[in-house]
């Protein structure tokens, strides 16, 4: 037990400490409907580590942090321009899924030449937590601390943007707005996807929420499951990396993943129980009429 919390100390305070963020930020993803804008935001700032890599920085070098931030903040202001405020010919989505392509393609036509190219993609990817220093974790935690501030302050201001958003008109304020919350998030993704990969920042954000969604209604009790829900897959998937030899991303997103389908299958009984109890005492009316004796025939 005392070489286990050895060897998964660092990545279980990280992966209890780091995803909160993200999941309050899927909350936001979900109800918008952009889900994969996640994914081409790491996608964006992977093709801007592999541009610094080609440049000849090395890959623990802090330029590589700096030329993904950069390019996050471009992904960051397309996303927020490329919304409409009616259903336009293009859904944005569809550019969502075009960036992320074209950023992925981009990436490995640039470390085609690389030594350690295919390491380096396939680190982005799927991470590895157990490589994260105490002080990485604590510098992005103070990070994410600082964002999920300003947030906090501007509350009612981004969640009118994210869960009011049809009646929200798309002026020159509300890009504004817009920007800077696609900006903190590509922040938060910047910083994630360098300790769990491009894999895991998806998972963390997309599945608590969905199982928000699935338990709750109110934005506070969908806060509450998915902070659950990312506790509870980052210790099971750290205990099954480690007890069975297995990746440690890879496992973090398989037991979410069946965290899910705990989560789906408790709100199907939760649907379900009004309309077994509704139906049930209809059904025994029913028997007892039937059991009741006739009535006389008129005269």
């Amino acid at each position: 037990m005392q070489e286990m919390l050895e060897v998964m100390l660092r990545p279980l305070v990280a992966c209890l400490v780091l995803p909160g963020i993200l999941v309050y930020y899927g909350l936001h993803i979900v109800r918008r409907g952009v889900i994969f804008v996640d994914l081409a935001l790491a996608q964006v700032a992977t093709l801007g580590t592999c541009l610094c890599l080609l440049l000849g920085h090395e890959p623990g070098d802090p330029h590589n942090y700096f030329y993904s931030l950069a390019f996050t903040l471009i992904g960051a202001f397309i996303f927020t321009f490329t919304r409409s405020d009616r259903e336009g010919r293009v859904p944005q989505e569809a550019l969502i899924g075009i960036v992320y392509v074209v950023s992925a393609a981009a990436g490995i036509l640039l470390l085609s030449h690389s030594p350690h190219g295919k390491e380096e993609l396939q680190k982005t990817l799927v991470g590895d937590p157990l490589t994260v220093s105490w002080r990485g974790i604590w510098t992005t935690a103070v990070l994410f601390a600082l964002i999920g501030a300003v947030h906090f302050v501007f509350r009612r201001r981004f969640i009118r943007l994210s869960f009011e958003h049809d009646h929200v008109p798309l002026d020159w304020t509300t890009r504004a707005w817009d920007f800077l919350f696609y900006a903190l998030f590509g922040l938060v993704v910047t910083s994630f996807v360098r300790v769990g990969g491009v894999l895991l920042v998806f998972s963390y954000l997309i599945i608590p929420a969905v199982c928000g969604a699935y338990l709750t209604r109110s934005l506070a009790g969908s806060l509450l499951v998915g902070w659950v829900a990312a506790m509870t897959g980052s210790i099971g998937g750290l205990v099954a990396s480690y007890t069975l030899d297995l990746p440690t991303g890879a496992a973090i997103v398989c037991a979410l993943g069946l965290v899910l389908i705990i989560a789906a299958l408790l709100g199907w009984v939760r649907r379900a129980r009004p309309w077994f109890s509704s139906r049930q005492p209809r059904e025994a009316r029913a028997a007892g009429t039937s059991r009741a004796d006739p009535k006389p025939p008129a005269c």
